[in-house]
């Protein structure tokens, strides 16, 4: 695998495709995380062992439905069709040699930002992260396999949504992504997405459940 290797094009996921708004969302967001790519099937691995089925890294924006989500998470849902739209990644995928120097404790410290219309929103650093890539891929092959193309988000950095920035602030300031709004992210080492909002399929009701 090359050190930059491009990522294959896929409906509603690479760096400057368009993302069409939820049907029946009104308050569409964001999320700034870093993805790791698995290389090489695994099952249970210890987290020793994890880091080497590792291929890369990648951007992702793991748009989010706040609207939706908060309804379903309510009875227990999870986030369902919160985060069902798209997923975007790109650029490039960056091997794990173009991050040696970045390393300290297991983490890389890679500065990240989003921008929305080309004013900036917020960042961090991918060093905060809650728990390491080999934590993050020895949790998710517990009993299980992890295989080639599997992914795994980093989590959203600090300031890398506008959920987080609501919920400092106490209103929806700055307001829910709308219909033409560009999305761009940007993490050292790896490269920039760009995504602009579009308009989305039509919301078809479903009847409430029979009681």
């Amino acid at each position: 695998m090359g050190r930059h290797q491009r990522l294959v094009e896929r409906p509603g996921g690479t760096a400057r495709e368009t993302v069409p708004m939820p049907p029946g969302c009104e308050v569409l967001d964001f999320e700034l995380e870093v993805a790791v790519v698995i290389g090489t099937a695994g099952y249970n691995l210890s987290v020793d062992e994890a880091f080497d089925h590792v291929a890369g890294f990648t951007i992702l924006n793991d748009w989010s439905a706040r609207d939706l989500q908060g309804r379903e998470m309510r009875v227990g849902l999870g986030t369902v069709k919160g985060k069902d739209t798209a997923t975007t990644l790109g650029p490039a995928l960056v091997t794990v040699d173009e991050f040696v120097d970045y390393e300290v404790d297991g983490r890389f410290d890679l500065d990240m930002e989003v921008f929305v219309n080309g004013t900036r929103i917020g960042g961090d650093t991918l060093a905060n992260m809650a728990w390491t890539f080999a934590e993050l891929i020895a949790y998710a092959s517990r009993g299980t396999w992890v295989r080639p193309g599997d992914i795994l988000g980093s989590g959203t950095c600090g300031g890398g949504c506008l959920a987080e920035l609501w919920g400092w602030r106490g209103d929806r300031q700055p307001p829910p992504l709308r219909i033409g709004d560009t999305v761009s992210m940007t993490v050292e080492g790896i490269g920039s997405i760009h995504n602009t909002v579009v308009a989305g399929p039509p919301l078809h009701e479903v009847p409430p459940a029979r009681r």
